[in-house]
């Protein structure tokens, strides 16, 4: 897809072109928006995928960023091997895990939770130092109404910044620091606070290995400064990068049934949970393919 950047007040901010695509042979992908998004059809995860089947999968995430498939009655281990197709498996620093499978976060609200996974967009445990490539997550319990997942394209919010803007952010470091967030957060799971929670410095623009396309990479859940500058400075540009990567152009909305299945990259995609379904529960267990180290290439992939 070629994407096109209008300046000023000459029609939309952010427009997105579409190229005529490759057809996939044995799934079908029906697109949520122009922008972000797709489900996914045809395949059964439960059972063991053809090699054609997993390069699709693959070619699917990596065109529309975040992709759903419904009605999955898959086993725990039907989960993690669909998980290590893409990659070896990330172990968060701090969330309950599945009696067993450490790799395997739990996810769980109901009408007594002091909150709920995800309220606030963010990049999955983007202060490590490998941040996590890409989330898995089924939902097996849902509300009877609410609870969808917000996906915002962190590519489209970098492509409708001005020129100049991209510029400056070039080069441009940042703090995510994991200590604020998680310090207490799984109190009520009764887990145990470690000593000390992951802190990195990762690029403010980072180039996707695989596509070569460019994405904001700050979010609110873990970006506290901009290095090499003013921190009054800093403090005004996040405010404003985040707001702007709020933008609803940029974003696609899942509404979750029983047995759904999101699977999102985390390096050109926030996410944010709603918690509009209490007092009802909401269950679900996920797991995360592990990352690489953020960099920024400064070739123009164009």
């Amino acid at each position: 897809m070629q994407t096109n950047q209008l300046k000023g007040n000459n029609g939309p901010r952010y427009r997105q072109e579409q190229a005529s695509e490759i057809p996939y042979e044995l799934i079908k992908v029906k697109k949520l928006t122009p922008v972000i998004g797709a489900e996914i059809s045809q395949v059964d995860l439960s059972k063991p995928l053809s090699k054609l089947q997993e390069k699709e999968i693959h070619r699917a995430l990596s065109e529309n960023q975040v992709i759903f498939f419904r009605d999955q009655k898959i086993s725990k281990e039907d989960h993690i091997a669909f998980g290590r197709l893409f990659g070896d498996l990330h172990i968060h620093p701090s969330a309950p895990h599945v009696d067993g499978i450490p790799e395997m976060m739990k996810i769980y609200a109901d009408k007594d939770s002091p909150r709920a996974n995800g309220e606030v967009w963010h990049s999955d445990v983007s202060c490590d130092l490998l941040p996590p490539m890409g989330s898995i997550l089924q939902i097996i319990q849902c509300p009877p109404y609410g609870g969808d997942t917000l996906f915002a394209s962190m590519y489209a919010a970098y492509e409708a910044l001005s020129d100049r803007m991209k510029m400056y952010l070039r080069g441009l470091t940042a703090i995510h620091d994991g200590e604020p967030v998680y310090r207490g957060m799984y109190k009520n799971f009764g887990v145990q606070d470690k000593e000390t929670y992951p802190r990195a410095e990762h690029p403010v623009i980072r180039t996707h290995p695989i596509t070569g396309k460019n994405a904001l990479y700050i979010n609110k859940g873990f970006t506290t400064q901009i290095l090499g500058i003013p921190i009054d400075e800093s403090d005004g540009l996040l405010t404003y990068l985040f707001e702007h990567m709020e933008n609803p152009l940029f974003q696609c909305r899942f509404r979750w049934e029983e047995n759904s299945i999101a699977f999102w990259d985390n390096r050109c995609v926030q996410h944010r949970a709603m918690w509009d379904y209490w007092p009802h529960t909401r269950v679900g267990n996920r797991i995360t393919v592990a990352g690489d180290k953020p960099f920024f290439n400064a070739i123009d992939p164009s």
